[in-house]
């Protein structure tokens, strides 16, 4: 079985989203969600999400294989506790530092950016400026 791995706070899931679990299902048998802590959202987009994280993993579990909540910590930790075989970025996720941490932690994975679907229209900021 061929594990892929997609990360992402998931806010107000949409369109865009499922076609990023759509696009990366196409490499491999089972698809893994890492849902972002609130914590780490605030602390990287300094601003926490409309959704609570466990509202957030709940609708995202109806639409993978498996969805999880990511660490606070070490972002990589459910890299090195899931063991994918493929981790797919989203269009605007950047690849290069994860690279670079997986060589340093020996863990081996294919790496691939995905498309954008839409991001006019599916992006989660527009969503949530719509939701106000």
């Amino acid at each position: 079985m061929k594990k892929v791995m997609v990360f992402g706070t998931f806010d107000v899931l949409h369109e865009g989203h499922l076609n990023l679990f759509e696009q990366a299902r196409k490499y491999g048998d089972y698809l893994i969600a890492v849902v972002a802590r609130d914590k780490s959202v605030k602390k990287m987009k300094s601003f926490l999400p409309h959704q609570n994280e466990l509202e957030r993993l709940e609708n995202v579990k109806k639409h993978v294989d498996k969805a999880i909540i990511g660490y606070e910590d070490d972002f990589y930790k459910v890299i090195e506790e899931q063991k994918p075989d493929v981790i797919c970025f989203g269009y605007d996720q950047n690849k290069m530092n994860a690279e670079f941490e997986l060589e340093k932690r020996g863990i081996k994975a294919e790496m691939h950016i995905l498309k954008a679907f839409q991001e006019h229209k599916h992006k989660s900021s527009i969503v949530r400026k719509q939701l106000r």
